[in-house]
């Protein structure tokens, strides 16, 4: 990849990955537009490289609320580390429970398939971008209850909603989970803290996940890339500091859209993605 490439993708991925978008569905079309195999073990790492970037984007964007929401007393640490663990917790059970199905199902449990050579599947990227146009869009008109935060049980049913977004490039994460917090009535600015908390402790292990795929590919094959491993990083190095500026501008888009009623714009934007999607085929 060259620089332009880099830089078109860390952009589409800083901004999409924290807009309520779908950042996998709107990388990965960018990558065919520009010739690239989004199935590739360098570019799902490169993808995960990304997200690092928006990752610390969040930290530093949330880090003056999270302080005072979660780290003010012991009571208000363990309190709100029960329910962002309880929540992964759900997250895990049922995101590696839909992958372990999915694998048995589409390729009858082949030790070979991984669940990123199904990135590329314009209709499963298509109809999980319209499901969480859909989600958004009916989340917006849910009065919201300013007062109302998040219980143990609220907290699980997210982290189960995020756990469907796990094997399906498409399926917005922040947009799902903000959007059935809304659904419950939680506070927006409260919904959109909690949501990319869970972020933060989600990505290392997704990051370390890829990390593994990438040294078992290069371990295999170290003769086919033509590549050293340096080489395959040093593109997600560049793309991770592009991505970490691009998400903080995403996230004040996103912050004002949620807390000035505009919610529903995001939904109907996926739902135009997934149009376009299935047209590009």
């Amino acid at each position: 990849m060259d620089f332009f490439q880099i830089a078109v993708l860390a952009t589409v991925q800083g901004a999409a990955e924290l807009l309520p978008v779908s950042s996998s569905a709107h990388v990965i079309t960018a990558e065919k537009l520009m010739g690239l195999d989004p199935t590739s073990p360098e570019m799902t790492m490169l993808l995960v490289m990304l997200h690092t970037g928006t990752m610390f984007a969040v930290i530093l964007y949330f880090w003056r609320s999270w302080k005072y929401a979660y780290f003010r007393s012991w009571s208000a640490f363990r309190d709100n580390a029960v329910i962002v663990l309880a929540a992964t917790a759900a997250t895990g059970i049922v995101g590696l429970g839909l992958l372990a199905l999915i694998k048995h199902a589409v390729m009858g449990s082949d030790p070979g398939f991984e669940i990123e050579h199904l990135f590329g599947n314009p209709k499963l990227m298509a109809a999980a971008l319209a499901a969480a146009g859909l989600l958004i869009i009916g989340s917006s008109f849910i009065p919201e209850r300013s007062n109302r935060g998040l219980t143990l049980w609220r907290s699980v049913l997210v982290g189960a909603v995020q756990g469907l977004c796990l094997p399906f490039r498409g399926f917005s994460r922040s947009g799902a989970t903000i959007s059935t917090a809304l659904a419950m009535g939680v506070a927006r600015r409260r919904a959109e803290e909690f949501s990319f908390a869970l972020a933060v402790v989600l990505t290392p292990a997704v990051i370390v996940k890829e990390a593994h795929r990438l040294l078992g590919a290069h371990a295999l094959a170290p003769q086919a890339s033509g590549a050293s491993l340096w080489q395959t990083l040093t593109p997600g190095l560049i793309g991770m500091v592009l991505s970490f500026f691009a998400g903080l501008l995403a996230l004040r888009w996103l912050s004002g859209w949620l807390e000035s009623g505009r919610w529903h714009f995001f939904g109907a934007y996926c739902l135009a993605a997934a149009g376009f999607v299935l047209w590009l085929g």
